[in-house]
């Protein structure tokens, strides 16, 4: 009966029920796209670090997990090595330089990585080959850089580097293609570290100065022992801090900000949804007060008056969120490779079931004013 009751008001009142569904289909769309955009910007932000091989990353002291500000020389990598239960340790150097399309367009910002060959640090490839040696112009790029150029293996790449106040050009064979793994915001390009030192902006290039990284990735025996060994390696090797990535990731220049400025966005959002699915089903329970006291003088139960409510609730807001992710699928899909747009599996299934409970919690307050109601006072006879 509760079924009937429902379906059948929203069937004969199809476009007042429509409309409150294209509302909730609305706020899903802001709230997933939100969420989607969140994902993205985080992703864009940490993705290298997110996908390291190594469990621990070792920044010089006092420069508070910035991998801009920290130094690691050969030295200090020497000594990190010789500490029991380190696998292995890959110095890691982080810069920004261009990259110049061969068909004249608009230079292309990306972030320009020296690794180790073989060492924590370098990604796998997923095609081509990895870097084999220590020296050369041999590269790894990811496919956010293959998205805007088109890049293949056996290609050449050609970077623009300002050296002093000249600008410096370099021509670097492309040997592999990893996954993405954006930095800041920007495509990879990975090289030889002794490579990347050369070419890197305002590099010294002494030649007999020591080998200076940003951070060294490391690789322990024991992946279980993170917390352990990185004390361990903060007490034997002087002037170091130690972190995990996920810490790392989260001391990023306004990572923390920007997440937490879009999950309140997101949280405001659903409070918004909750009060208009609440308001147009409270509005719809006070227009038909005369109708339910009917059908309570003739029997029907406050418990079925209560499952009719619940079900047409749920029955809108369910086809509301349904067209809304169907519709926020397409737009996502169909945006450019620039915007930070991201909507995994995880995000989208947490989302689409917080969505579906503002119908029940926009809708309590109603269901709680039809159970109140008095089948005399309805039809005027009290």
């Amino acid at each position: 009966m509760s079924y009937y009751l429902a379906l059948k008001e929203v069937w004969r009142n199809k476009g007042r029920f429509l409309l409150i569904a294209s509302v909730v289909a609305l706020i899903t769309t802001l709230v997933l796209f939100i969420a989607a955009l969140a994902e993205g910007l985080a992703s864009a932000n940490r993705e290298y670090i997110e996908k390291l091989n190594g469990e621990l990353l070792v920044f010089q002291d006092g420069t508070q997990l910035s991998t801009t500000a920290s130094r690691i020389g050969r030295q200090r990598i020497a000594e990190l090595r010789r500490v029991e239960g380190v696998e292995a340790v890959g110095q890691v150097g982080f810069t920004t330089v261009k990259v110049v399309p061969p068909d004249g367009g608009a230079d292309i910002n990306v972030a320009f990585i020296g690794v180790e060959p073989g060492m924590p640090g370098e990604p796998p490839v997923i095609a081509g080959q990895q870097i084999e040696r220590e020296r050369g112009n041999n590269v790894i790029v990811d496919e956010g850089l293959v998205a805007r150029l088109g890049t293949k293996v056996g290609d050449t790449i050609r970077l623009k580097v300002t050296q002093g106040t000249q600008e410096e050009f370099y021509d670097l064979n492309v040997v592999g293609i990893t996954d993405r793994r954006q930095y800041f915001f920007q495509p990879a390009v990975f090289a030889p570290l002794i490579t990347w030192d050369k070419i890197r902006p305002d590099s010294s290039n002494a030649p007999n100065a020591e080998l200076v990284s940003n951070i060294a990735v490391v690789k322990l025996r024991d992946p279980a022992s993170q917390a352990a060994m990185a004390k361990k390696i903060e007490q034997e090797v002087k002037d170091v801090e130690v972190a995990d990535r996920r810490t790392t990731w989260e001391a990023l220049p306004g990572y923390a900000a920007q997440q937490s400025t879009l999950t309140t966005q997101q949280f405001f959002t659903f409070f918004i949804g909750v009060l208009v699915v609440g308001g147009f089903f409270q509005i719809q329970t006070l227009q038909k007060v005369a109708q339910i006291g009917m059908l309570k003088a003739i029997g029907l139960s406050n418990w079925t008056v209560s499952w009719t409510a619940i079900i047409q609730i749920v029955t809108v807001n369910a086809i509301g969120v349904a067209i809304g992710a169907i519709g926020t699928l397409a737009l996502t899909s169909n945006f450019p490779v620039t915007v930070p747009i991201m909507l995994t599996g995880t995000t989208a299934f947490a989302s689409v079931l917080a969505l579906l409970a503002i119908g029940p919690l926009g809708g309590i307050v109603s269901v709680f004013v039809l159970l109140r109601i008095e089948p005399l006072r309805a039809l005027g006879m009290a």
